[in-house]
């Protein structure tokens, strides 16, 4: 299993929540308030919707487009 951990403000974790709030199974909020999206769901929402909230709250060449899973950390 991969991972890649973003540091990410509480304002941009919230701006990704938002994206999501219509498909909220994208994204697991742990009790610490770390935010995980699965790559593959992420995949999917984007082949969908045509969008990358990811990219668009954090900038472009920050994902590695190789982890299995995306922890965006405070």
């Amino acid at each position: 299993m991969s991972v890649q951990e973003i540091s990410v403000t509480n304002n941009q974790k919230k701006a990704i929540k938002s994206a999501f709030k219509k498909r909220k199974s994208v994204y697991m909020e742990e009790d610490n308030g770390d935010l995980i999206i699965e790559f593959a769901a992420y995949e999917d929402y984007m082949d969908e919707n045509d969008k990358t909230p990811i990219e668009d709250v954090i900038g472009e060449g920050i994902l590695t487009y190789d982890a299995e899973f995306l922890v965006f950390v405070s």
